[in-house]
C-alpha cells in the first residue's frame, strides 16, 4: 500500500507519454534524421527542469519526504566516458526505436515485440555490471 502513489505516478506518466507521442518510432525516426523539432523540444525542456531541480537540491531548498537534505555527489569530470556512452546509448536508442522509459509503455499498451528490447536492455545492464570494474570511468 505504501508503494501505491508512486505505481499511479507511473501509470499517469506512461499515459502521459503516451499521449504526447514520445513513444511513437516514427517520432523517434524524425528525431533521428532532423525533420521535426517534437522530440528535441520534449528533451530539450526535460534537460532544463533537470537543471533547475539540480539546482534546487544544491541549494537544499527540495528536501525528501522524510526532511533530510539531497545531497548529489560531484560527477568526475570526463569527456570521453560521456561521450562514448552517449553514443552508445544513442545507437541502442536508433536500433530499438525506444528509450528505457517508453519500452514499458510499449509493452503496456501490447506491444509483445519490445520484450525482446527490454531483455537486451537488461543484458546489457547486467554486462555492465560485470565488466564495470574493467572500464575506464
Amino acid at each position: 500500500m505504501k508503494l501505491l502513489k508512486f505505481f499511479l505516478v507511473g501509470i499517469l506518466f506512461g499515459i502521459v507519454m503516451s499521449k504526447a507521442e514520445i513513444i511513437s518510432w516514427y517520432r523517434i525516426y524524425e528525431m533521428f534524421k532532423f525533420q521535426a523539432f517534437h522530440m528535441y523540444g520534449i528533451i530539450g525542456s526535460a534537460v532544463i527542469l533537470g537543471m533547475i531541480m539540480m539546482t534546487f537540491f544544491r541549494r537544499k531548498v527540495i528536501k525528501t519526504f522524510e526532511g533530510k537534505d539531497i545531497i548529489v555527489p560531484p560527477k568526475k569530470p570526463g569527456i570521453y566516458r560521456n561521450l562514448f556512452g552517449g553514443i552508445l546509448f544513442g545507437l541502442g536508442w536508433g536500433l530499438a526505436g525506444a528509450c528505457p522509459g517508453p519500452m514499458f509503455v510499449l509493452l503496456g499498451q501490447g506491444v509483445v515485440a519490445i520484450l525482446v528490447v527490454i531483455f537486451g536492455a537488461t543484458f546489457g545492464a547486467f554486462l555492465y555490471g560485470v565488466f564495470k570494474e574493467k572500464l575506464p570511468h
